[in-house]
């Protein structure tokens, strides 16, 4: 059974220290207080702490107020409603003047499951994000790294989009392994076969799947794209030439999030078969965690037949 954690819980402990070094650390919530599992934080530094309620619109607003007097506020509440129902106050009084605000998306994808439907299964907000200029995107794949991702986007001067979950997230053992904004981290390397680009909640299922290969005689090396905005394009790039085949996993639309953006590389810079893993453009049902992503492909029999089908077009063009 799949070990989990909770990265609403890691996004918490980690901005309330941040909060006892920088005394200009915020947090704004939406009535979402109890979702990001704020209270810790609320209770410590009530001065520092803004609820707005029911407002998501608002709550971007202020945390916009907040940092142009030099506060740095993250905004916390559910992923959707941040990207799609505050998208405009997003795009014109943060990300255009360039302000210093931390937008903390949770139940991103639809690994949420079974707990609010799909009103609350969010799987374009990547894509919307994606398209506005400026915004530094980051799509953790557990706990430890989202620990890392929040410091990381708290050093990094303007707007940020972090994606966290439902507060069950898939651990992936991979903490040995350096974390560093803007760039891919390889977490398996079994060889030049095809390349397996996955993140968010769903790079435990690309590591299952290189074993799976792995046992077929087959040799793919696994990485996370933790960074979807800046793609780190010079490594993706040198990836795609080792490889020549290519599959994204995203618990995500397959448009606009990190198939859209591999495969806009691969077009633009080292044209190689992209096959993409994600959510096909429909609204899921709701469902258990792991059925649900099998149910719509986006399970580990889906990754390793994606593989051998990019490697058998890839070798139709070579010959």
């Amino acid at each position: 059974m799949t070990q989990t954690g909770n990265t609403r819980i890691a996004f918490i402990e980690t901005l309330t220290e941040i909060a006892a070094q920088d005394p200009t650390a915020a947090l704004v919530c939406a009535d979402s207080i109890l979702v990001v599992k704020g209270q810790a934080f609320a209770q410590k530094y009530p001065e520092r702490f803004v609820d707005v309620g029911i407002a998501e619109q608002n709550a971007v607003a202020c945390a916009a107020g907040m940092a142009s007097c030099g506060l740095v506020p993250f905004v916390a509440t559910y992923a959707g409603f941040i990207t799609m129902r505050a998208c405009e106050q997003v795009r014109t009084f943060v990300a255009y003047p360039h302000l210093n605000v931390k937008l903390i998306g949770a139940n991103g994808g639809i690994s949420a499951g079974e707990r609010e439907g799909v009103t609350h299964q969010f799987f374009e907000d990547l894509g919307i994000v994606r398209t506005i200029a400026g915004i530094t995107v980051v799509v953790p794949a557990d706990e430890a790294q989202v620990r890392h991702a929040t410091r990381a986007i708290h050093k990094t001067p303007g707007p940020a989009y972090m994606r966290i979950g439902s507060g069950r997230d898939p651990l992936v053992d991979c903490e040995d392994v350096p974390f560093e904004l803007g760039k891919v981290r390889v977490l398996a390397d079994h060889g030049n076969d095809v390349v397996l680009f996955a993140n968010g909640f769903v790079v435990n299922r690309a590591l299952a799947a290189a074993d799976v290969l792995s046992r077929q005689g087959v040799h793919p090396t696994v990485v996370d794209v933790h960074t979807l905005k800046p793609l780190d394009r010079e490594a993706i790039v040198d990836l795609l030439r080792q490889t020549g085949a290519a599959v994204t996993v995203e618990d995500h639309n397959i448009i606009g999030g990190l198939g859209s953006a591999i495969a806009e590389l691969s077009a633009e810079a080292c044209p190689t078969p992209v096959m993409r893993i994600g959510l096909r453009d429909t609204y899921p049902r709701s469902g258990e965690p792991g059925p649900l992503l099998d149910y719509y492909h986006i399970g580990v029999a889906d990754i390793v037949e994606a593989a051998k089908r990019a490697m058998q077009m890839r070798d139709r063009k070579v010959r």
